[in-house]
């Protein structure tokens, strides 16, 4: 009797389960990469709408010419 196959199965049956959870691996890690990278975008994006609503004021108040009248309360 040769004792061989089932030790050989189960080698071939463990391999096959660590491909399965591999190819399981790599496709959460496509799909982690591809939010990042749209995460990253959004980043920019409103990093450079920060700058800009930043950047608003200053260019108004200095373009503007503001009476202290515009600044009374409306009960006055």
């Amino acid at each position: 009797m040769d004792h061989a196959p089932p030790t050989d199965q189960r080698f071939s049956d463990r391999l096959t389960d660590l491909e399965i959870k591999a190819s399981f691996t790599e496709d959460l890690l496509d799909h982690l990469n591809q939010l990042i990278a749209r995460q990253q975008q959004q980043i920019d994006w409103l990093t450079r709408e920060v700058t800009q609503l930043r950047q608003q004021p200053q260019a108004g108040e200095a373009n503007e010419f503001r009476s202290l009248r515009d600044e009374l309360p409306p009960h006055y």
